[in-house]
């Protein structure tokens, strides 16, 4: 049965699929934050390890959060890896080397990119597909990612 909450049909679709792209995103940061989790290297391993697992866990959080809100209007998520690769704006490919300040590189840049990218929506949200809801739903997800790259820059200081 589709959701009837005030949004066409056309749009409901189109929210869906933006979000899935979106679900792609988190979906590729988090294997690279897993990564970084499980092959960082150097002196600072055991702080890097914690620091790594904290933000996974978080993104593990945002993915399903993200999965349900396409659920709750009545779509599909995407749920295999050859979805997500062809849907994502991230790349992953690493581009650093196995130490701290490179992971943490890499992954600041990703996160600074998916800020861009769920910035650039929020309004496409709201005003073209009259979907408030998800708008601030994304508006949330923008501030949350704006927390994790400024935890992650704090450590190239």
């Amino acid at each position: 049965m589709e959701p009837k909450i005030g949004i066409s049909k056309d749009n409901l679709a189109k929210v869906a699929h933006a979000l899935n792209v979106i679900l792609a995103d988190e979906y590729l940061l988090y294997t690279k934050t897993r990564n970084a989790h499980w092959n960082v290297e150097g002196p600072d391993f055991h702080s890097k390890h914690l620091f790594f697992e904290a933000q996974y866990e978080q993104l593990d959080e945002i993915m399903d959060g993200v999965a349900e809100r396409i659920r709750s209007l009545g779509h599909y998520a995407p749920a295999t890896l050859k979805l997500f690769l062809e849907l994502t704006h991230i790349s992953e490919t690493l581009h650093e080397k196995n130490d701290g300040t490179g992971f943490i590189t890499e992954l600041l840049t990703d996160h600074e990119s998916l800020i861009i990218h769920l910035r650039e929506n929020i309004n496409y949200f709201a005003n073209d597909l009259k979907d408030l809801g998800t708008s601030d739903y994304v508006t949330g997800l923008m501030e949350t990612h704006e927390k994790m790259a400024w935890m992650l820059r704090s450590h190239l200081r």
